[in-house]
């Protein structure tokens, strides 16, 4: 007889002993793995993408059903077990089993914690912690609109992320001034929050809520100062404590968690206790690395192995947002006997802090850049003398350093600090069983297969052991987590099969998910709305929330309305225009943009259409994926170094252009002279007046990561640069995927490769007539709202509240 083997706890922290278990003596005990929840255990860390609309509930499944009946692990869901007799070795559950067990491990996890303040029990007030509240949230984000998230902290700011991808206005209330103060200093604090409010998220700093507002449901929060913040949805992310309740019960000793030693033995001979319910030297770890480091531990004990103790764990957190790189781990802030190294570049959005003492890494803090989160992890884990590193240690890697700094790992770094998978492992694993893609070292390795800050450098072992054999093309990402396909195989499927809506792409093309997420639904609608301009009826349901309002909305509610002005020029009556409509709707102020046209800043959203209708003008997308502006310097008109009319060329470029979708936003200019007043080397089409010619730029960025622009051609007249850039542009259209910014684009494919495209007179033709055809199927969105009764009723039927 097999000895038994009782995993209470179908987590994380449980199913991965499971997992070390039967690794180490496949069928060597009869394993019963009981869990509350009704799905098999999932990677709880990823709910927060699976939220975000970045993945699936199956995705997160940590092992198929199929595995346990392989490894012959019993696995009982939907029951909790009730009591632990443990002098005869049993555990009770509510559903009536009794189940014996010669080895029992409690793995029960945490529970969130509740502020008991008044109202906390109303409809509309929930946690963030399983699969439930996770669609409690999505379902809530169908009907209501407010959402305040309670708690500044990782989880909370993780959920506010995936309330603003559901639609939802999102407000964080936070009862300090810094966000993650537990592990950012002031400085990436502020970075992050200043990061988060562009993405739309307002803060409520220094709060500390009184109670919950409303009768039977939440109608909002009331604050110590008075002050009170409507609501739908409350949110309370403030953290977990350990789960206990059964152990107490049972009588083993319980500190803040279940009191384990250097195996996870807790004070009964025979039971186990490990993750986020157990206290190792008086610490209860909340993060994944510790919990599978404890498994590994207990796994090797239960084998008879005890060579190895569990000594405690170099925690480190990274913040999972679409759009923000942040890293923590160990110490964060300074104190006596330890000296900081600090890179700070505000122009990349990039800060970096080393903690150092006697000679060591304790601690760090990056934000905007994390690739070096692993290496800087393995040094702390290691406690490698850095004293000759220290000056380099945050620098980046020179042109094909990252080559370099592969072949210069050692084989037992630590690549993936969540699952502790070194980096001879990967390369055995890759060398052994012929593994080819990211993809596959995650299912082999489990690599990447958690938080995933670590594919970037899984991507780079595997091209430095691979060599020549390594093959690009074979690492294609699938969009999102609904389907396996790549944007280049969606894209060819929907042009070969003719498809004409994104509902028939998720059944034809067989997505798992046939709703589609919040990912692929936006990207699908451009590709569908890209391949037939004339055809495809726009699903204003894919598209972002500020493109779906025409307007881009305020940290506070309102929203800002910019009327378009050609070339950056406009009118005396235009600017009365302007003026009159802002005093009759209150516009809160009026701010001159850096694209040479007016912000109206301030504006209700109920009044947006009345504001549309009074300005008369046409839309300046300044929301959109799509041309923004054409920036002009005054040129020969009244320049007195101006060579060429850049005014005119700038008009007829942004009427020509105007309302044309692209995989994201586009910026264009033009100078008359090499003087380039109007900026255009730094835009995504730049084009500057040289003596008798225009010379063209294209895949220039100013924003967060500047970048020049690349010569593309140098043309004698203003039909030519009418052709090129229209051929340009469409080659972009057709090519890039989408959210991809020129400069991106430009540096993926290569600039010569786009030289070659467009050197071809017959190929820049068929591109203009292309992109002619998407551009007569346009129309000013301001306009249709105004004069199609069909898309102003389903226009005012978002507006409603």
């Amino acid at each position: 007889m097999k000895e038994r083997i009782l995993v209470i706890g179908n987590g994380m922290a449980g199913i991965r002993c499971v997992e070390e278990i039967v690794k180490l003596e496949p069928n060597a005990y009869d394993i019963t793995v009981i869990g509350k929840e009704r799905t098999p255990a999932y990677d709880r860390i990823q709910l927060s993408t699976v939220l975000q609309g970045n993945g699936t509930v199956d995705e997160l499944l940590i092992k198929p059903l199929d595995w346990y009946d392989e490894q012959k692990v019993t696995l009982r869901t939907d029951e909790a077990v009730t009591e632990i007799d443990k002098d005869q070795r049993l555990v009770y559950t509510n559903k009536g089993g009794a189940l014996p067990y010669d080895r029992l491990i409690i793995a029960t996890g945490s529970n969130p914690f509740i502020i008991p303040f008044p109202g906390i029990d109303k409809k509309g007030v929930i946690t963030f912690r399983d699969i439930d509240d996770c669609n409690a949230m999505i379902e809530s984000a169908k009907t209501k609109r407010k959402a305040v998230v309670i708690g500044g902290g990782l989880l909370g700011l993780e959920a506010a992320r995936g309330l603003l991808n559901l639609n939802m206005e999102v407000s964080v209330v936070h009862n300090t001034d810094a966000l993650m103060d537990r592990q950012l200093d002031a400085t990436a604090s502020k970075m992050l929050k200043d990061e988060l409010e562009q993405q739309g998220m307002t803060f409520l700093m220094e709060k500390e809520t009184t109670h919950v507002t409303g009768d039977e449901h939440v109608s909002g929060l009331a604050f110590k100062d008075g002050e009170e913040i409507e609501a739908d949805l409350v949110v309370m992310a403030v953290g977990i404590k350990p789960n206990i309740a059964l152990a107490s019960e049972t009588g083993l000793e319980t500190n803040r968690g279940i009191v384990v030693d250097d195996f996870m033995k807790t004070s009964h001979p025979g039971i186990y206790a490990v993750g986020e319910c157990a206290e190792h030297r008086g610490i209860a770890y909340g993060l994944v690395a510790p919990l599978y480091e404890q498994a590994a531990v207990l796994a090797k004990s239960i084998s008879g192995d005890e060579s190895g103790p569990y000594e405690g764990s170099v925690v480190f957190t990274k913040l999972k947002v679409s759009g923000v790189d942040v890293f923590s781990a160990g110490l964060f802030q300074e104190e006596e006997g330890v000296k900081a190294i600090r890179i700070h570049d505000e122009s990349e959005g990039i800060y970096k802090k080393i903690m150092i003492a006697d000679q060591k890494i304790v601690g760090t803090v990056m934000f905007g850049d994390t690739s070096d989160s692993s290496r800087i992890l393995s040094y702390m884990r290691s406690e490698m003398n850095v004293e000759k590193m220290k000056k380099v240690a945050l620098l980046e890697p020179e042109e094909d350093g990252g080559d370099d700094l592969v072949a210069s790992m050692p084989e037992s770094e630590i690549v993936c600090g969540c699952n502790g998978v070194t980096k001879g492992c990967i390369t055995k694993a890759i060398q052994d069983q012929g593994l080819r893609t990211v993809g596959e070292i995650k299912g082999c390795t489990n690599a990447s297969r958690s938080c995933g800050g670590c594919q970037p450098l899984v991507s780079q072992i595997l091209e430095h052991t691979l060599g020549d054999v390594f093959d690009a093309s074979d690492q294609q990402e699938p969009i999102c987590g609904c389907t396996s396909l790549s944007r280049n195989e969606i894209v060819e499927a929907i042009r070969e099969k003719g498809i004409q809506t994104t509902k028939e792409v998720y059944h034809v093309l067989d997505f798992e998910n046939k709703e589609g997420c919040s990912k692929c639904r936006p990207s699908l609608n451009y590709y569908l709305g890209m391949l037939f301009p004339e055809e495809y009826e726009d699903e204003a349901a894919s598209r972002f929330v500020n493109e779906r309002m025409h307007a881009n909305i305020q940290n506070d509610g309102t929203f800002s309305v910019v009327p378009r002005m050609y070339g950056g020029v406009t009118t005396s009556d235009q600017l009365r225009k302007i003026a009159e409509v802002s005093d009759k709707y209150e516009i809160k102020m009026l701010k001159v943009t850096g694209g040479q046209r007016i912000d109206m800043l301030g504006a209700k959203k109920d009044d947006l259409p009345s504001i549309w209708a009074d300005l008369d003008m046409p839309s300046g997308y300044a929301y959109g994926k799509a041309l923004r502006t054409v920036k002009t310097c005054v040129g020969e008109q009244f320049c007195r170094f101006g060579t060429q009319d850049s005014i005119g060329l700038g008009v007829r470029l942004e009427k020509k252009f105007e309302r044309l979708q692209t995989p994201h936003k586009v910026k264009m200019a033009v100078s008359a002279c090499p003087r380039s007043c109007a900026e255009s080397g730094f835009k995504d089409v730049g084009i500057i007046g040289v003596d008798g010619a225009w010379e063209l730029y294209v895949g220039g960025n100013g924003g967060i990561n500047v970048q020049g622009g690349h010569l593309l051609a140098t043309v004698t007249t203003d039909e030519e640069v009418m052709k090129t850039t229209g051929a340009y542009l469409q080659y972009y259209r057709e090519t890039a995927n989408y959210l991809e910014r020129t400069s991106a684009w430009v540096e993926r494919v290569g600039i010569d490769h786009v030289k070659e495209v467009l050197s071809d007179e017959e190929e820049k033709n068929n591109l203009n007539n292309r992109i002619d055809i998407a551009l007569r199927a346009t129309r000013d969105p301001w306009k249709e709202a105004l004069e199609d009764r069909t898309v102003r009723q389903q226009f005012e039927t978002i507006l409603q509240p």
